[in-house]
């Protein structure tokens, strides 16, 4: 089996990585370089270029094909990048230009895809639930995302939103998203929207992990009421992905997904919700860690 090559491309960062083959999780070289987005969208295309150039100089291996993983998605009809915000990316025919670039053929798939792929074919689904041929990911963090694997592939849908949870109405509350939408879940589960709640309540600015510490503490209503809010919507907003797709199992990334409270309470509210009498879907924690993005990246070309 040949190395698998990858590429992460962040908003401040471009991980590379070769894996050993489709099976392994062992890396023949991992490499990063700063995106630089501020210079422009050319000068994106030459740090990938100079990236994977390092790469084979330090392994002596060339790529056939590289994978990558990127903010936004690929619109299926018109061939460019969209909602992605690193913005000089957007509507860019990106898969034309680096394949001419690199003289490779690549694929992408937007982030979230590409953590679900890897807990799924290298995580922990594949550790805990190796038969589960439907899986989730989640990202919540300082935005909320979702990818879909179904039997070992990403699916993108046919206008490259699949599994794009996090621009689904939830409650008014939340306030109004980037995209002008108000309410969905985003506005409501990301890292800063919880951020955000605490401050309206309290008058005081603190960091979600600042909250979570006061919460468990049990001196702070406030910090209380947030991640119960955060349990509650996460529940309802959840249940709407189980009834749709009815994953095997769902795997919670980002920072947001570190709050023990969302495996325990968060899922006892999902019971309420669905569709069923009582909840088979298995809700997993990420195994992989930064990994997983680049190392989804590279499975793509698996």
């Amino acid at each position: 089996m040949k190395p698998l090559w990858g590429i992460d491309l962040g908003g401040t960062k471009i991980e590379g990585v070769i894996l050993e083959n489709a099976d392994s999780a062992k890396s023949l070289c991992r490499m990063r370089i700063p995106t630089e987005q501020e210079q422009g969208y050319q000068h994106i295309q030459n740090q990938i270029q100079k990236l994977l150039h390092q790469m084979t100089d330090e392994t002596g291996l060339k790529p056939e094909k590289v994978g990558f993983g990127t903010p936004g998605t690929l619109d299926p009809l018109l061939q460019t990048l969209k909602n992605s915000n690193t913005t000089c990316l957007n509507g860019k025919a990106f898969v034309k230009d680096m394949e001419a670039k690199l003289g490779i053929p690549i694929v992408i798939a937007n982030d979230a895809n590409c953590f679900a792929l890897a807990e799924t074919r290298l995580g922990i689904v594949k550790e805990k639930m190796p038969d589960a041929r439907v899986v989730f990911g989640v990202i919540m963090g300082t935005g909320v995302g979702g990818g879909v694997v179904i039997d070992g592939k990403v699916w993108n849908g046919r206008q490259g939103i699949g599994g794009e949870w996090g621009h689904n109405f939830l409650d008014e509350s939340g306030g109004v998203a980037y995209t002008g939408r108000k309410g969905v879940v985003e506005t409501v589960l990301a890292g800063p929207s919880l951020e955000d709640f605490y401050q309206r309540h309290t008058g005081t600015k603190r960091t979600l992990k600042e909250i979570y510490q006061r919460c468990k503490t049990g001196n702070d209503e406030t910090a209380q009421q947030t991640i119960q809010r955060l349990t509650e919507f996460f529940g309802l907003a959840i249940s709407v992905v189980i009834n749709i797709l009815d994953p095997d199992a769902i795997v919670l990334g980002g920072g947001v997904g570190n709050i023990d409270e969302l495996y325990m309470d968060g899922v006892e509210v999902v019971k309420k919700y669905i569709f069923n009498n009582r909840l088979d879907t298995q809700f997993f924690r990420p195994k992989l860690g930064d990994s997983a993005g680049v190392f989804g990246a590279a499975m793509l070309v698996s």
